[in-house]
């Protein structure tokens, strides 16, 4: 029975080693770049041309 505390603290130490201190850091991207990804969407089909302006109208709204 003493392998019962060893893997438990086998355990504990595997779920402790998978946590992370590292930080996160949003990355900002330009209008000019989230312009082109609109369009890219678009010719790809994954965005209708209706949803692609609305979208390009608000991203240049933002910045007035």
């Amino acid at each position: 029975m003493k392998t019962k505390p060893f893997l438990c603290v086998a355990l504990l130490v595997a779920v402790v080693g998978c946590s992370s201190s590292e930080v996160v850091r949003q990355v900002d991207i330009t209008v000019g770049q989230q312009l082109i990804d609109l369009k890219k969407a678009r010719d790809n089909g994954a965005l209708s041309a209706s949803e692609y302006d609305s979208q390009r109208r608000k991203l240049v709204d933002s910045v007035q």
